[in-house]
C-alpha cells in the first residue's frame, strides 16, 4: 500500500512550504543523478510529464535516443532536514522510462524490480539489512578530500578518542528524521571508519535507502568540516569498507530460512539459496566490487573475505549469524561500500533463486579458522578464492550466463567495456611504490 498519493504529496508540499524538489536517479555504476525542479512544476512530475536528456549521463543513452522520462516514486518522498527551513527542499527517487514510455533497461533501479518480480512469482520476497561502512577524513584548506586523520580510535571506541563521534550522532538523527529505522552505530576497527546500521525491508526499499544513506552521510560530514567517502579501501594497511549483506527470504511475513530442526538451524530453502550464492560467487563479484580499489580490501589479513565458503565463523564469504527464530539469516561479507545497491542485490537474488531452483547444495561449511590454513589445506578442501583483480573479476563475470541475464543485454556489455578499460588504465600507471621500489635497482 502507498504511503503518499499524488495528491498529498502536493498538499504536504504547500503546508512545509517546499520550494524545491530534486528528482533523483542512479546511473549504471551507483552514482546518484539528480533533476531539482520548482514547486511549480511538481505537479508536472508527479504526472511523469519531465523529460531529461539521457545521453548525458554515462550508460544511459545514445543521442539519438536520448529523450528520457523520470517517473517518480512517490513513496520516496522526504523532506531534506539538512536544508533550509523557510523554502524547503524535497527529494523523490524516480524510475527511469524511454520516449516510448516504456521500462528503462538500463535504470539499475528497473533491474532491482524485475529481480524482486522473478522472486514475487516464486513466492519469495527478499529482505536486506545492509551494514554500511565508510571513513571520515579531513579537508584541505580549499575543501578538497583528503585521507588524513588525528584520530587513533578502533573498534567500538567513544569520544573524545573517536573524532567523528559527533558528526555519526548528526548522521543517525537525520537519517531518522528522513525516517530509517537505525539500529545501531559505531567507531571500526580502522581509524577514522564508521559504521551504521538500519534495519532490514524489501530489497528495493533497501537499496533506495543506501543511495539515500550515502547522500545523508556526505552531506552531514561537510557540515562537520570533512569528507565521508565509500572508497573501499583508501588507506594502505587499514582495512577496507564492506557494504555487507544481511538477508532472508519471506512469504506472507514468515521467515523461510528458519528451521529449528534443521542442520544449523536452517531450512532446505537457505542452504540451497547460499548454494546459488556460492556458486556464482566468482561471476557476481565485478558487481558486488565494482572498483579496481575494491580489490585491495579483499586481501588476506584484513577482516575481508578472500575465500569463497561459508560458516558460522566471522571469516567465511557467507557468514551464518547465531540468531536464529525470525532472525534467521546469511550474511554475505564480500559486497563493498562502493557497489550498486540496485545491481548487487539483483545478482545476488538471481543467484539465490538459482540455488533454490536447481536444489545447488553448498560445500561443506567452514567453522575453524580460515586464515589459518595454508595453500594445500586449502586446495585440499576444494576452497577457491574470490578474484583478485577487476580484470579477473570481469573475465569470471563474462563466464557467468546468470549475472548476464540479470544485467541485460543493455547494461551487461556496457559494464564490462567500461570496466576493462578502467583496469587498463590503472595498469598504465606508475605507482609511489614501483618508483620506491625499482629506481634505485634497475
Amino acid at each position: 500500500m502507498a504511503k503518499y498519493t499524488k495528491e498529498e504529496i502536493l498538499q504536504i508540499a504547500e503546508e512545509e512550504n517546499v520550494e524545491f524538489i530534486r528528482l533523483q536517479f542512479t546511473d549504471v555504476f551507483g552514482n546518484l543523478k539528480n533533476l531539482a525542479i520548482t514547486a511549480g512544476q511538481l505537479e508536472k512530475a508527479l504526472n511523469n510529464e519531465y523529460m531529461f536528456d539521457g545521453s548525458a549521463i554515462d550508460g544511459f543513452a545514445r543521442v539519438e535516443e536520448s529523450d528520457m522520462y523520470l517517473y517518480p516514486d512517490v513513496d520516496t518522498w522526504a523532506i531534506l532536514p539538512w536544508r533550509p527551513q523557510s523554502g524547503k527542499v524535497a527529494r523523490m527517487l524516480c524510475d527511469v522510462y524511454t520516449a516510448e514510455r516504456k521500462p528503462f533497461a538500463g535504470d539499475p533501479r528497473r533491474i532491482l524490480k524485475r529481480a524482486v518480480e522473478a522472486a514475487k512469482e516464486k513466492g519469495y520476497v527478499l529482505h536486506v539489512g545492509p551494514e554500511c561502512e565508510f571513513f571520515l577524513f579531513q579537508t584541505g584548506e580549499d575543501g578538497e578530500p583528503t585521507t588524513l586523520t588525528n584520530e587513533r580510535a578502533g573498534y567500538f571506541d567513544i569520544g573524545p578518542v573517536d573524532t567523528g563521534e559527533n558528526a555519526r550522532r548528526d548522521m543517525v538523527l537525520t537519517l531518522e528524521e528522513m525516517g530509517f529505522d537505525i539500529e545501531s552505530s559505531h567507531h571500526e576497527i580502522a581509524s577514522a571508519q564508521h559504521e551504521i546500521d538500519f534495519h532490514h525491508d524489501e530489497a528495493v526499499n533497501t537499496a533506495d535507502n543506501v543511495m539515500t544513506f550515502k547522500m545523508a552521510v556526505k552531506t552531514i560530514a561537510r557540515r562537520h568540516g570533512q569528507h565521508a567517502t565509500f572508497m573501499p579501501k583508501p588507506k594502505y594497511g587499514n582495512n577496507g569498507s564492506g557494504m555487507h549483506m544481511n538477508m532472508a527470504l519471506f512469504r506472507d511475513g514468515k521467515n523461510l530460512f528458519n528451521d529449528p530442526d534443521g542442520e544449523n538451524g536452517i531450512s532446505d530453502l537457505a542452504r540451497y539459496f547460499i548454494g546459488g550464492l556460492i556458486r556464482h560467487s566468482k561471476g557476481m563479484t565485478a558487481i558486488l566490487n565494482p572498483l579496481v580499489n575494491s580489490y585491495k580490501r579483499l586481501v588476506p589479513g584484513y577482516d575481508a573475505p578472500v575465500w569463497i565458503t561459508w560458516g558460522r565463523g566471522r571469516g567465511p564469504m557467507l557468514r551464518l549469524p547465531l540468531m536464529r527464530g525470525e532472525d534467521t539469516h546469511v550474511e554475505l561479507r564480500s559486497p563493498d561500500s562502493a557497489a550498486n545497491p540496485y545491481l548487487a542485490m539483483a545478482v545476488v537474488l538471481m543467484a539465490g533463486l538459482d540455488g533454490i531452483e536447481n536444489k545447488i547444495e553448498p560445500p561443506a561449511a567452514i567453522d575453524g579458522n580460515i586464515s589459518a590454513m595454508t595453500e594445500e589445506e586449502l586446495e585440499a578442501a576444494g576452497i577457491e578464492s574470490l578474484p583478485a583483480t577487476l580484470m579477473e573479476a570481469i573475465r569470471e563475470m563474462e563466464k557467468d550466463e546468470l549475472v548476464k541475464n540479470t544485467l541485460g543485454e543493455h547494461i551487461t556489455p556496457l559494464y564490462i567495456s567500461a570496466k576493462k578499460k578502467e583496469f587498463l588504465e590503472y595498469s598504465a600507471q606508475v605507482s609511489q611504490w614501483e618508483v620506491d621500489r625499482y629506481l634505485y635497482k634497475y
